[in-house]
């Protein structure tokens, strides 16, 4: 059986909840998560050391101990991204893969410096937002996408990726400026391509589900809701990954993700004004 390590920010928090049962049961048994590892305690919740005892999870002391004694790696911290580079610096020496839970970084710069530490020391990475792996997208014909409208719940700032990740799995790797159209309860987000293409993405409040609107340029359209089990499919997909070291997210996406989040955050200073993203 080979043993997964949690690196987490605080342990007690829902990701790092349902991975361990989804882990276990996806891949047979042949893969359990046996240790964690906790920065602080949550300031809200149990402490670190009751969370891995209800578990039956191993509490160690440092990162190092979890890099050392586990077969693969889970940087969790999802609603603390500020912290991935500092988690992330073992793990990503160690050349065991490791999987860098969302939103990846908080800016261009860290998530370019995450995938360079990682190829320096030949460490397979990855980090996706579940939602990439909804089959009402997967399924999607993406040739021919003239425009999309996304939305969905939550706040920009820790749930504009799971409507940007998909727009970029559709899309491609090549936006070139933003614009905030939203408003402060619920803001959006104009992304247009360097072909002329456009996405939009708009949060809405907790009731509202994850749907899109995609129109082709031969002047068809798909209007999509996600209902499917995309943890599932995503928890496969992290397995495979696993197993083979070989991630089926280009890096290049994950960068222009994580550069419309930071650029849309300061889009919003600055509503109706387009903000060319920098490279």
């Amino acid at each position: 059986m080979k043993k997964i390590g949690f690196i987490d920010y605080f342990l007690d928090e829902w990701h790092a909840q349902m991975y361990p049962e989804w882990i276990e049961q996806a891949s047979g048994g042949s893969m359990k998560v046996a240790y964690a590892y906790g920065k602080i305690d949550s300031p809200s919740g149990v402490s670190n050391v009751d969370w891995c005892s209800a578990r039956g999870i191993e509490l160690l002391g440092s990162i190092e101990e979890v890099v050392e004694k586990s077969d693969y790696l889970i940087v969790l911290s999802p609603d603390h991204p500020e912290f991935h580079e500092e988690l992330s610096q073992l793990p990503l020496r160690s050349g065991k893969p490791t999987y860098i839970d969302k939103t990846f970084a908080p800016d261009r710069k860290t998530a370019l410096a995450l995938f360079e530490l990682a190829n320096q020391h030949g460490t397979p990475m990855f980090s996706s937002s579940a939602l990439r792996y909804a089959a009402e997208f997967t399924g999607i014909e993406r040739e021919g996408i003239d425009a999309i409208v996304s939305i969905g719940p939550g706040r920009f700032e820790n749930y504009s990726i799971h409507q940007i990740e998909p727009v970029i799995s559709l899309m491609g790797s090549s936006p070139e400026r933003v614009m905030s159209i939203g408003t402060a309860d619920s803001p959006g987000l104009l992304i247009q391509f360097a072909d002329g293409r456009q996405a939009e993405v708009r949060h809405f409040g907790e009731g509202a589900p994850f749907a899109m609107a995609v129109n082709y340029a031969a002047g068809d359209s798909k209007l999509i809701k996600v209902e499917s089990d995309f943890f599932a499919a995503f928890i496969r997909d992290m397995i495979t990954f696993f197993e083979t070291g070989k991630p089926k997210v280009d890096p290049s996406e994950t960068v222009a993700i994580i550069t419309i989040i930071e650029y849309g955050l300061k889009a919003m200073t600055k509503p109706f004004e387009w903000l060319e993203l920098r490279s």
